[in-house]
């Protein structure tokens, strides 16, 4: 003491003059504290690696369009497929409009449907299921193969010796003559389609079939097509070169 006052000095006091029982309620506070801040600790380490891959997969090039494999296409030639496709190189794989590229694709006439998928690293997939022609237009000198709906998807020079023909002025879907034709076709026995050349349709209700060995079937419209069939195929072992199924319940024969 010095001049009736009192000089104070802090001292630390050493870990052994804390009695234990404080030591360890300390202990179990700082526990406590580490226990808790443990969940945020690992949720936040959760997120950065989540925005890492996330980052990785949809921002950088790392993961990106390194080919295009195109599947089924034997009418078009893959990199037309590619072309239409009109995917960037190098493009993330995730961020692909897989939808966009499905519509651009079956814009091709000779494609009927197409399925497009990611395969992981690096490649897209574009699977096509392209038009089987069911017959040949003669148009300018040339064939028009349509397909079951009526589809033209493709012209050719020489008709293939294993389609019939279907005579018709505006071949399409939406050709009521075409739709005729398509009709009677489907209908036919593979007896009577085995014979027939070609379908000529001058109006709905005026089809008739050309067959082998210059015979002819009037058809007449598209209606019954399935019992002109059985009917017509009944009477081709008979002689004559014209039968008329038109109406098929009363058959005649020149």
């Amino acid at each position: 003491m010095s001049g009736g006052g009192r000089n104070w000095r802090l001292v630390r006091a050493d870990t052994d003059a804390v009695p234990s029982s404080a030591r360890r309620f300390m202990a179990r506070a700082r526990q406590r504290r580490m226990r808790a801040a443990l969940p945020w600790a690992v949720a936040a380490g959760v997120l950065l690696v989540a925005g890492g891959v996330l980052w990785l997969i949809y921002g950088t090039s790392v993961l990106g369009v390194r080919d295009v494999r195109v599947v089924g296409a034997q009418l078009l030639a893959p990199a037309q497929i590619e072309q239409a496709a009109a995917v960037p190189d190098a493009e993330p794989l995730a961020r692909v409009d897989l939808d966009g590229v499905r519509a651009r694709v079956r814009q091709l006439a000779p494609v009927e449907r197409v399925v497009v998928r990611r395969s992981w690293p690096s490649t897209l997939v574009v699977e096509v299921v392209e038009r089987t022609p069911v017959a040949a237009v003669p148009q300018n000198g040339q064939f028009t193969l349509i397909d079951r709906a009526g589809v033209a998807f493709q012209t050719v020079k020489q008709a293939p010796a294993d389609l019939p023909q279907v005579r018709v002025d505006f071949p399409g879907p939406s050709d009521v003559n075409t739709r005729s034709a398509l009709t009677v076709l489907a209908a036919l026995s593979e007896e009577l389609r085995e014979q027939v050349l070609a379908v000529s349709v001058d109006a709905p209700a005026q089809i008739r079939l050309e067959l082998r060995k210059d015979r002819t079937v009037v058809w007449g419209d598209d209606t019954q097509s399935e019992t002109k069939s059985q009917v017509a195929t009944a009477l081709l072992k008979r002689k004559g070169q014209e039968i008329d199924v038109s109406a098929p319940s009363v058959v005649t024969i020149r």
